[in-house]
């Protein structure tokens, strides 16, 4: 496809979104009961899921086209703008969690403890625009993302003002992606343009982090930023100490972030991987990200208490996380037998051991390879193997490997198939496929744990003597 045409199909299916969102988008005053109207069931129900599912599919097939011959960065930059514009003036697309970053705002800037009290405590003044299920969960989010969305509220004191706010904050994420990846990508031999393209054209960007206002574009914007000051000038205290505090930050959004930071302490280091080196090297990198992280944990004045907000994402079952569609499934066939416990704390708690593993393993092969393509693995891997998977997690692995990675076709896959699991008002559509879902991913982790096993195997079979 010609990369002109590409461009104007992807504003034509970014146009049709913005469509999408003011016919039938996640609005405040939507139906929020434990069994709401289907979206489809609505006065332009099949109009809403038309436009949202041609735009859907015509933004990223433009993405996919192009997704290893942009021209250049200035054109990705420009046409990834174009694609954008048409979602900043929509009402929310995808999720209603900006919502509830008003109402955790509400609550800290009255005084209460968000990790500790529920956004119904105080009550929250827009507390009917919040889904009933985070009505009374601590907040999940990192200590400075609790103080922005304290100051937003105090600044805007509406609602309205508040979302303009939270979408402004992730276009500065967005943007600050945009001028981060290029440095990134170069230091890793990767084309910048091409970096730039998979990271920010995806559908993915423009629905959830621009049109949902997610806190994820912040949190992406301050790890890119600080892994290309740490790739950038390795070696040199300062810039080292730099970058750590703005991983930190980026961990003090989304405590996720913290997987990157002893990646990049070993992109830190000047010359052969040595523990001297690395103290030497990567310590400045770990204790700026230390040092931010407690100094925005001391400014919100609530101490700790965002660690046990942590746990929140559990509440949420959807077959989407593998390990979640593995005990679906096996409660599934369990059932006709009369057995009908919940396995899901046992796949789960199996899903995070391997997690703790695949880490482990991870940094110990960057100690000898490309540090920040491994960071980016490692991210992929905490997605995976959480307990939640929501279609905007996945910005998070895709930012930095898109300036690292080789080969682009499976991460390119799975954010488009994460465009599609989401339709315009927030209804997840995994909720609805669950009895054929969870099995068709427990299909897909078997066959990865046997490939996965035979090329161990493989790898530690002798080769053979002439």
């Amino acid at each position: 496809m010609p990369h002109h045409l590409a461009r104007w199909i992807g504003l034509a299916g970014s146009t049709l979104l913005a469509v999408a969102a003011f016919l039938g988008g996640a609005f405040p005053d939507g139906d929020l009961r434990p069994t709401p109207v289907s979206i489809w069931q609505g006065p332009y129900g099949p109009l809403i899921i038309a436009t949202w599912a041609v735009g859907t599919g015509a933004m990223a097939y433009a993405w996919w086209a192009l997704r290893d011959r942009v021209p250049s960065t200035r054109w990705a930059l420009v046409t990834v703008g174009l694609w954008l514009l048409p979602l900043l003036l929509t009402p929310p697309l995808g999720s209603r969690d900006v919502y509830a970053y008003a109402c955790q705002g509400a609550s800290y800037a009255a005084g209460l403890n968000p990790y500790e009290q529920g956004v119904s405590a105080l009550p929250c003044p827009w507390l009917d625009s919040i889904s009933y299920i985070w009505r009374d969960t601590a907040a999940p989010y990192g200590p400075l993302f609790v103080l922005l969305a304290g100051a937003v509220v105090e600044a805007t004191g509406s609602l309205v003002g508040s979302i303009v706010l939270f979408r402004l904050l992730a276009v500065v994420g967005v943007g600050l992606t945009a001028a981060s990846l290029p440095a990134l990508a170069r230091r890793c031999g990767v084309p910048a343009g091409r970096a730039v393209w998979l990271a920010l054209g995806s559908p993915v960007i423009g629905v959830h982090l621009v049109s949902g206002a997610h806190n994820d574009a912040l949190m992406v914007g301050l790890l890119v930023a600080g892994l290309a000051v740490v790739v950038s000038r390795p070696g040199r205290p300062g810039p080292l100490l730099g970058g750590g505090v703005l991983l930190g930050l980026a961990a003090a959004i989304k405590v996720t972030a913290l997987v990157v930071v002893p990646f990049a302490a070993l992109a830190a280091i000047v010359g052969a991987y040595s523990i001297r080196a690395l103290l030497r090297d990567g310590g400045w990198v770990v204790g700026g990200a230390v040092a931010a992280v407690i100094g925005a944990t001391l400014a919100t004045g609530l101490g700790f208490g965002w660690v046990t907000g942590l746990e929140q994402g559990g509440l949420v079952v959807a077959w989407t996380s593998p390990s979640t569609a593995v005990g679906q499934t096996v409660g599934y066939l369990a059932a006709p037998f009369g057995w009908h416990g919940d396995p899901l704390p046992a796949t789960r708690g199996i899903g995070m051991a391997a997690l703790a593993l695949v880490l482990l393993w991870l940094w110990w092969r960057a100690r000898t390879r490309e540090p920040i393509w491994h960071a980016g693995l490692a991210l992929a891997a905490t997605v995976a193997l959480a307990p939640l998977y929501h279609p905007w997690y996945w910005t998070w692995p895709l930012a930095v490997l898109a300036a690292t990675a080789r080969r682009t076709g499976w991460f390119a896959v799975v954010a488009i198939l994460s465009s599609f699991l989401v339709l315009a008002d927030g209804t997840g559509l995994p909720r609805y496929t669950k009895t054929v879902g969870a099995p068709l991913m427990t299909l897909f982790v078997i066959v990865v744990v046997v490939r996965l096993v035979r090329s161990a195997r493989a790898a530690r079979r002798p080769a053979a003597v002439d």
